[in-house]
């Protein structure tokens, strides 16, 4: 099992080198540390008393991957839910925030563990958490991974702009489906003709 230092990098990796896509609502991104993240963290790379797009120019891979263990995983206690779990977790954290956890809610609530759908991942979650893995250690990381390709969809559904993500320009699967599925078992991987029915609404 990978350690967090290794999801880290994969993630880094993941996500690539600077963009500043219009379409996207995270704004100037590198290693998909945003604009909006070093401006909540206060981090003036350049010392030049404004935070903007050239700071995010000047993030290494180090100094992201520090920023995803220390305030993606550690500062929401991804770290406390069960192991097999907390790369996928962490991965969506990097990428929606707050969501991957209500992501984890919701299935929790699905696994019939009343929790809050709150995007806090207090006491009673993780220890929900830890129930609903034990008692389905076979299926619940892929759950999860299902519910994060759902979002995908569902986000796209509703938001024309970001099915680009979601649907290449040739009609397979776009990045943030082909990354949900990194994290699902293969018997559980869309086929490209599932995905082309799944994305048929959008013209």
């Amino acid at each position: 099992m990978l350690t967090v230092n290794e999801i880290a990098k994969e993630i880094v990796a993941r996500e690539g080198g600077y963009v500043n896509d219009p379409d996207d609502p995270g704004g100037a991104t590198k290693y998909g540390v945003t604009i909006h993240t070093l401006r909540r963290l206060g981090l003036d790379l350049n010392s030049d008393g404004s935070l903007d797009a050239r700071d995010v120019k000047l993030l290494t891979r180090r100094h992201a991957e520090d920023i995803f263990i220390q305030h993606y995983f550690k500062a929401p206690k991804i770290d406390s839910l069960p192991r097999a779990l907390q790369a996928s977790v962490f991965d969506m954290y990097v990428n929606a925030g707050g969501n991957a956890i209500k992501i984890l809610q919701r299935v929790l609530c699905e696994f019939g563990q009343e929790v809050a759908v709150d995007g806090a991942l207090g006491p009673h979650s993780i220890r929900a958490s830890h129930r609903a893995f034990r008692a389905a250690p076979a299926h619940f990381v892929d759950a999860y991974g299902i519910a994060r390709r759902n979002y995908y969809y569902a986000l796209a559904d509703r938001r024309s702009a970001s099915r680009k993500y979601a649907r290449s320009r040739s009609g397979g699967k776009g990045g943030w489906i082909k990354r949900a599925e990194e994290f699902i078992s293969a018997k559980y991987h869309f086929t490209n003709e599932q995905h082309q029915q799944r994305v048929s609404a959008w013209g």
